[in-house]
């Protein structure tokens, strides 16, 4: 009963996530019931560390891993330091390189504390709005503060030539 209470109220929010990581609805909602079938295997390990979201949102992530690895997929530099800078094991399991997650981690921790933080709640998920709220400002300045952060970034790995457009 509690996990359809947890499916209810979290599907469309993993579903949305998951969209913004693969830009195919038809995968994500295949994704969708996997990882809900591994947050009902894994149910007895979550201790509350994290919000319940955040928790299937990694589950999320690393199903889509899963699927990326078996179908042996490349994925875009821009899309990887984007979108999976929260976990260096999860880079690992992409093959990132360690010397391109440290770059990328450095040069978001040069950046304000408040927008770094901004960056990594747009990893782990959240909604413009939240960060908004979170960071009292306007939804419309989370979204320039990510942007303008990961065009920086960008262009800082493509200018030392670690990263090729």
């Amino acid at each position: 009963m509690l996990l359809k209470k947890i499916y209810e109220e979290y599907k469309q929010d993993v579903f949305k996530y998951l969209v913004s990581l693969t830009h195919d609805t038809s995968l994500s909602e295949d994704l969708v019931s996997e990882t809900f079938l591994g947050a009902l295997k894994s149910l007895h390990k979550f201790k509350g560390e994290s919000s319940i979201k955040t928790w299937l949102f990694s589950i999320a992530r690393n199903k889509w891993y899963e699927y990326l690895r078996k179908e042996k997929y490349n994925i875009s530099i821009d899309d990887l330091a984007y979108n999976y800078i929260l976990s260096e094991s999860d880079l690992d399991d992409v093959l990132i390189k360690r010397e391109l997650y440290n770059k990328i981690i450095n040069l978001l921790k040069s950046e304000p504390p408040r927008t770094e933080d901004i960056i990594l709640m747009r990893i782990k998920g959240y909604s413009y709005f939240e960060i908004g709220k979170k960071h009292d400002i306007s939804e419309s300045s989370a979204r320039v503060i990510d942007y303008r952060t990961k065009k920086k970034i960008k262009e800082i790995l493509v200018k030392e030539g670690i990263v090729y457009e």
